[in-house]
């Protein structure tokens, strides 16, 4: 029955990574950028959340409203400062994780320093094979594959995510087409940003809001990315599964007797790191060649 509890818990923690790497992938393949304020945009999601409970407001109107403000500020500092440095690579990334850091202590000044909780919108647990299961954690799953399954649709099946598959290819060829990629570069900087939200606003539930929330899964979305392969749709996702599901796994490994002291919380997320550097080293274009997106 442990065994059942422990994959339930892993595709729990596994949904949040694919949400957050599904974000930062799109970014990083699109632009040749990796945003460092993807963290933060998990944060603000957080946060939006935790002021609608705060408020007296229903959680899961937060969570609608998250993915739509998260978007909406990904979008003014795109237009505001980050397309600024697309030429510079370099200079993004350093840019980016300035923003995150003036984001993240904003909220900090705002949070007062501390940990604050936040109910469930869907309290309670159910009976899965003998084991009783959350059901917040059970929809946190479910959202997750019909979003994965709606991006995907949407970069194969849409003229728009044609032309951003175009612009991903080749940025040269497609603006000769008339394709404006000044657009689409906002478009998926915002949308990456949404997504981040989106995972924020699920993942609060689960987790206390404090302001470092975002650091975590900044490092593990890096890692997922990296891991799957720059320029595809199902490479970051499958990294992000992979660490989703090294992280909680690693951290099970405690419940072992014999091992529980051998094995604390930070020596399982150093053993997460040195899995993917092995599997970098061995395999440095990741799971997934370009051009499959």
């Amino acid at each position: 029955m442990e065994v059942v509890k422990l994959v339930f818990d892993i595709l729990a923690f596994t949904s949040i990574m694919v949400l957050v790497v599904l974000g930062l992938g799109v970014i990083a393949s699109m632009m040749g950028i990796f945003n460092f304020a993807h963290g933060e945009f998990v944060l603000l999601g957080a946060y939006t959340v935790y002021l609608f409970s705060t408020a007296g407001l229903p959680v899961w109107l937060g969570m609608l409203v998250a993915p739509v403000v998260v978007g909406a500020i990904g979008l003014a500092l795109e237009r505001g400062i980050v397309h600024r440095f697309y030429a510079l690579p370099v200079a993004a990334m350093l840019g980016t994780w300035a923003l995150g850091l003036i984001i993240r202590e904003i909220v900090r000044g705002l949070l007062g320093g501390l940990y604050y909780n936040v109910p469930e919108p869907v309290p309670g647990s159910f009976s899965l094979f003998g084991v009783e299961v959350s059901a917040w954690r059970a929809i946190v799953i479910v959202v997750t594959v019909l979003i994965v399954l709606a991006c995907y649709a949407f970069m194969t099946r849409t003229s728009y995510g044609l032309r951003i598959r175009a612009a991903l290819e080749n940025p040269s060829l497609a603006r000769s087409c008339g394709i404006s990629t000044t657009q689409l570069y906002a478009f998926t900087f915002a949308f990456g940003a949404a997504l981040a939200g989106l995972a924020g606003a699920l993942m609060v539930p689960l987790f206390q809001i404090f302001a470092d929330l975002g650091v975590r899964f900044l490092v593990q979305g890096f890692l997922s990315v990296m891991l799957g392969g720059i320029g595809t749709f199902e490479g970051p996702v499958l990294g992000g599964a992979l660490i989703g599901a090294m992280v909680p796994g690693f951290q099970w490994l405690r419940e072992i007797p014999g091992v529980s002291d051998l094995v604390n919380p930070v020596f399982a997320e150093v053993l997460v790191f040195v899995v993917a550097i092995v599997i970098v080293k061995l395999r440095p274009q990741g799971f997934v060649k370009q051009g499959r997106i």
